[in-house]
């Protein structure tokens, strides 16, 4: 068909269209058919989120001038706050392997009370596969066996039950990737709060996970940031004990010694005893400097120790948050609809191209 200059393409093309009204009803049933087949078998997933406000470290001017006087044994009070993991530096800390091996072992309990087991056996045997996946599964790992020869089994665990973040198996690996994709971190870059989401199979399973990682990020980083502190809490505690001995133990020998040297004006036993005294008092004034330090180290790891605010804990979803069944229906409709009119009109654009081109050479 030629077009008209009177005529283009509007009615035309509706007429041309509603002409295959049957091909559009068949292209619908089939697609929507295959949408179904496709998307339903996919697993339903869970995501449980918390938010959590992590409390910001502050500066301090006279940082260099604390320092200078630390090592002369003053405290000045206060003191650099140098904080290598920020806020936004969270969430790659979460996916890093050291952490995410690390919540392996957390206890999960699905919500229909049938599967009890730590988090790595329940991502290896307990998740729902889709059926036409398993052939695939199937024959890929039937060709990795062949290629790589006969191995022994691999249950994903050490000789000792632990897991060595730096030195994963392939099992292990698997597992790790298959948990950081379900990890969702992201910082507010203007307030820092945390806003953490876990996607699982199970809503239980994604509520306890959710929980547990926000916890283990508290202690994470409350052990780094308090690090130091408690270096020096643990120092000056052996320092007290020591410091506490020698102490009883001068006090013992100048009274055993004043026990047997009574009445003995001598000037070689008022010398020893002087001395005795003078270590005494020696050992007392170390006793008390070191408890008095250890109060201050003590004191200091109370003040840099963080403090986090839940703002949101994290419940259980009562509804999947993926796969979206009916916007994906939807989206494939639209496409197939969207095709299958380019397909009929291609000849009805060919032609229109091909009037106008021989109608601009004229």
């Amino acid at each position: 068909m030629t077009p008209n200059s009177n005529n283009i393409p509007g009615q035309q093309i509706v007429r041309k269209l509603w002409a295959r009204k049957t091909l559009f009803l068949k292209v619908w049933c089939i697609t929507f058919v295959l949408s179904v087949a496709y998307i339903f078998p996919q697993p339903r997933l869970y995501t449980a989120g918390t938010l959590l406000a992590p409390e910001m470290g502050s500066g301090d001017q006279a940082g260099g001038l604390s320092a200078l006087a630390s090592s002369f044994g003053f405290n000045l009070g206060g003191g650099a706050s140098v904080d290598a993991i920020y806020p936004t530096l969270y969430p790659d800390f979460i996916t890093s392997n050291s952490f995410v091996v690390s919540l392996f072992n957390i206890q999960v309990e699905t919500i229909d009370g049938t599967v009890k087991t730590d988090l790595y056996s329940y991502l290896l045997k307990h998740q729902k596969q889709t059926f036409y996946k398993k052939p695939y599964f199937w024959i890929k790992r039937k060709l990795k066996n062949w290629v790589d020869g006969k191995r022994p089994a691999d249950n994903g665990r050490g000789s000792n039950g632990d897991i060595d973040p730096s030195f994963l198996t392939e099992q292990q690996y698997n597992i790790a990737e298959l948990l950081k994709g379900n990890i969702i971190c992201n910082v507010d870059p203007l307030t820092s709060v945390i806003s953490l989401k876990v996607n699982a199979q199970d809503p239980l399973v994604a509520a306890c996970l959710a929980d547990s990682i926000c916890m283990r990020l508290q202690t994470a980083i409350t052990d780094y940031r308090t690090s130091k502190s408690r270096v020096d809490v643990d120092h000056y505690t052996k320092l007290v004990e020591a410091s506490r001995q020698d102490y009883l133990s001068a006090l013992k020998n100048y009274g055993d010694f004043c026990d047997s040297h009574r009445n003995i004006t001598q000037q070689a036993t008022l010398s020893e005893r002087d001395k005795l005294e003078m270590e005494l008092s020696m050992a007392l004034n170390k006793y008390q400097a070191m408890t008095t330090q250890l109060e201050n180290a003590n004191a200091k790891l109370q003040e840099v120790t963080p403090a986090f605010t839940t703002l949101q804990n994290a419940s259980v979803p009562l509804r999947p948050s993926a796969p979206k069944r009916v916007l994906f229906c939807l989206a494939m409709l639209i496409l197939a609809t969207l095709v299958t009119t380019g397909k009929i009109l291609k000849d009805e654009v060919y032609s229109t191209i091909v009037f106008f081109s021989n109608k601009k050479q004229e």
